[in-house]
């Protein structure tokens, strides 16, 4: 069937009246249908086919790049009062059928990710400041901010016809250059041991300053600081555990040498084990009752049944003097453990810990050194795990399990104390940023200064490089020195300050030789980085303007936007009454 518009305004109206009639009278079926193409106009009143599936959506051209300028933009604006010691917090509300629960934070990727969106730009923005929380742990506000602004000087520039292709020419010229000056004005103090403690303790405070233990950010700067040197260099991020324990305040968290456990011995085992063996499983021990699924067993009297519940005990009993072959004397399950195979372990003298979640289950038997088994045919080939001493303690009101002296003696658990669950979680993500971002300052060695004296620094490289291109690609270059300068700006407009006073006088200062020149967030004046110990990890800068001249020059070159039909979900008996609804809407949108 073909339903054609005309631009004379009778020949129209007769035509669908005509295209009317014969769906009101003779109905058109989807199945016996070939290809139905309804032809409408656009606003210049040119003749456009509908060439995809029905309710598919097409966006061309600067419609369509209007369209991802503005989500990536409305992402950047939504955290950038986040960025910076002065920042503000965020409350998410999530509201369940059931439940609601409440998350106060700062954090750019917890804010990202807790958010759903229906912008594509929006999702790449998110995306890549998830990236930016997986590999170094922070700066995933920076690279959302700055991602945003590459955006919102594109912008400026595509309205003055300049092609996105010269955008992003301008831009790889451009970060190659802010890429080449951070790695200049870096520092490397990792062969004096002093000083390279010294800016560990700077980079953590510099972390925790904007974060909500900023009061007692030297108290937990120290905690990160050591429980990171345990690591010896590793990036085995999984032998520090973090307990959070509600109660107390912020001060009273300690780090411990070992691992602990939030489980608690069964009930009839000892307590404490020395130098013992431990046995790490994932198996069931939970079917020395009658657990039948799936099928049916008819008897005809009780004696039957307790013939069927004895054979289960003897399959697990016989279970238990497998495991019991392997000599442990810690045994640890993932899952469920039935009161026979308990009972059965502890005459044996073997401490039972039952229902190790999964995510204690692996760290144990990293820590440990064991392997975690499923079989216990093969006892020779068995690893089993080591420590000095396994004992329960109390933390508070509760008991825990501490294993000292691991295998891995690397282990260590902070545990964090507060006066709510919603303090404790945003001090655990705190911490955790800190411990990564040490990490990496541990592999790699360097350091800048903070403050925004290393974007800055970046922004007059670039400027100077913009003077000595002469074609278009100068003007993008530009375009990215201003973006570069927009997060001191920012950085000074959260703290209440004037923003561009500020800003002027860092550039000044910065022309006239004052290489560790920064924002001082705490009296609103220019400061030196070197003597408010304000340092940041290289990584994490050279990771934040990668990611987020990346996702600007992706986005950038996008100029059409399909989005594909939903998924229908009705009988399919009922495809051709949407089909014949559908048409007679598109023909009332033709009168």
């Amino acid at each position: 069937c073909f339903f054609f518009s005309s631009r004379r305004r009778h020949t129209r109206q007769r035509s669908v009246s005509w295209a009317r009639r014969c769906v009101q009278e003779t109905g058109i079926n989807a199945e016996y249908m070939g290809i139905l193409i309804i032809w409408v106009m656009d606003e210049v009143g040119n003749v456009l086919p509908q060439v995809f599936k029905l309710e598919s959506q097409e966006e061309k051209g600067e419609i369509a790049r209007l369209h991802v300028f503005v989500g990536a933009i409305a992402i950047s604006d939504l955290v950038k009062t986040t960025l910076g010691p002065k920042g503000m917090d965020k409350i998410l509300h999530s509201v369940g059928e059931r439940e609601s629960s409440i998350t106060i934070t700062n954090d750019g990727a917890t804010i990202l990710k807790s958010i759903h969106v229906n912008n594509p730009a929006a999702k790449i923005l998110i995306e890549i400041s998830k990236v930016q929380d997986d590999t170094v742990g922070d700066g995933t506000t920076t690279v959302a901010v700055l991602a945003g602004e590459l955006l919102r000087q594109a912008e400026k520039l595509v309205l003055m016809k300049i092609h996105p292709q010269l955008i992003i020419e301008g831009y790889k010229m451009a970060r190659d250059e802010a890429k080449k000056k951070l790695e200049s004005i870096a520092m490397d103090n990792h062969a004096d041991e002093a000083k390279f403690d010294a800016d560990l303790m700077n980079i953590a405070m510099t972390t925790l300053s904007s974060k909500l233990v900023f009061h007692e950010k030297e108290y937990f700067a120290k905690l990160a600081v050591e429980a990171v040197k345990r690591l010896k260099g590793s990036s085995k991020l999984d032998c520090i555990k973090i307990i959070k324990k509600p109660g107390g305040s912020l001060k009273e968290s300690f780090l411990d040498e070992g691992y602990i456990l939030e489980k608690s011995i069964s009930v009839g085992c000892p307590k404490r084990k020395v130098n013992p063996k431990i046995l790490v499983a994932n198996t069931p021990m939970d079917y020395d009752k009658i657990k039948i699924q799936g099928g049916k067993v008819k008897v005809d009297s009780m004696e039957k049944v307790a013939e069927i519940e004895e054979a289960e005990k003897g399959k697990m009993k016989s279970k238990v003097a497998k495991i019991l072959l392997h000599k442990p004397d810690v045994f640890i399950n993932r899952q469920l453990i039935y009161n026979y195979p308990e009972q059965l372990m502890a005459e044996k003298g073997v401490m039972v810990i039952e229902h190790a979640d999964f995510d204690g289950t692996e760290r144990l038997a990293a820590v440990l050194g064991a392997d975690i088994v499923s079989t216990f045919d093969s006892p020779e080939n068995t690893k089993l795990g080591e420590c000095k001493l396994v004992e329960e303690i109390m933390i508070g009101e509760d008991k825990f399990i501490k294993f000292s002296g691991c295998k891995a003696n690397e282990a260590c658990t902070i545990v964090l104390r507060g006066s709510g669950l919603h303090i404790l979680d945003e001090a655990e993500r705190s911490l955790h940023d800190a411990i990564c971002v040490l990490a990496q300052t541990i592999e790699s060695k360097r350091t800048v200064y903070g403050g925004g004296n290393s974007e800055m620094s970046m922004s007059i490289a670039v400027e100077e490089l913009a003077k000595t291109v002469k074609t278009k690609e100068g003007l993008a270059i530009e375009a990215f020195a201003t973006a570069l300068k927009a997060l001191p700006t920012i950085i000074a407009d959260n703290g209440g300050y004037d923003s561009s006073t500020l800003v002027q006088s860092l550039k000044s200062d910065l022309h006239a030789g004052k290489t560790s020149a920064g924002l001082d967030m705490t009296k609103g004046i220019i400061g030196d980085m070197k003597e408010l110990k304000i340092t940041e990890c290289l990584r994490v800068k050279e990771a934040a303007l990668m990611s987020a001249c990346e996702a600007a020059e992706m986005i950038l070159r996008v100029d059409h936007i399909l989005t594909c039909a939903p998924r229908r979900r009705e009988d399919p008996r009922n495809v051709s009454a949407c089909q014949h609804l559908y048409i007679q809407q598109s023909l009332l949108k033709l009168t």
